[in-house]
Order: structure tokens, then C-alpha cells, then sequence
């Protein structure tokens, strides 16, 4: 059976059913963004498959990649706000014990 033969023909429960699946993963807008991307190319690329293998990449990657960031970011904000608290404290601490002579009686 040629690929192309699948998406030919009459109305076909599976076939619809295959639709919606597409659809709802968001591949037909993928799919679609990176065509629409390909035809407004002033200069169109010489090998299109490639062009849409990259695309594709980028869309999934982006997705994932900015999740994984958006989380690293949050977790180092905390980490930071954590160590700034502990870095004031320590800087109290040691203006205490600058401050007491060693002998632990009054400066001269």
C-alpha cells in the first residue's frame, strides 16, 4: 500500500479517530507552524526535509528544555535567597566576635 493511499477515500472511523489523536497531541499545529515557517522562507532552504527535521526539533526541544530551565531557575533562587540568608547571619557573627577584645576585658 502506497503512504499516500492511507489519507485518500471515504470517510473512515480509524482514520478519524487517527485525526483527533494528531490533533490533540498537537502535531497537526506543529506540523503546520513549521510548513507555514518553510512557504514565508524569502529563500528556500535546499534540503526541505531537513529543514523540517530541525524545526521539529526545536519545537519539542523547547518545550522540554524551558520546562527544565523554568525549574532550575526556581530551584536557585531558592538555593540563592537561602545562602544569602546564611551568608548574613555568618556576617553577623563575626562583626560579634571582631568587635570582643581577646583578652575579654575593654579595649585600651
Amino acid at each position: 500500500m502506497h503512504r499516500g493511499s492511507y489519507w485518500r477515500g471515504g470517510p473512515d472511523p480509524k482514520r478519524e479517530q487517527f485525526r483527533r489523536y494528531l490533533e490533540k497531541a498537537g502535531v497537526v499545529d506543529s506540523l503546520t507552524s513549521v510548513l507555514v515557517s518553510l512557504y514565508e522562507q524569502q529563500e528556500k532552504p535546499n534540503n526541505a526535509l531537513e529543514f523540517v527535521k530541525q524545526q521539529l526539533g526545536a519545537v519539542g526541544q523547547t518545550s522540554e528544555d524551558a520546562e527544565a530551565l523554568q525549574q532550575e531557575v526556581i530551584n536557585l533562587r531558592q538555593k540563592c535567597a537561602r545562602l544569602a540568608g546564611e551568608n548574613k547571619e555568618l556576617k553577623a557573627k563575626l562583626q560579634r566576635y571582631e568587635s570582643v577584645p581577646e583578652d575579654g576585658g575593654t579595649a585600651n
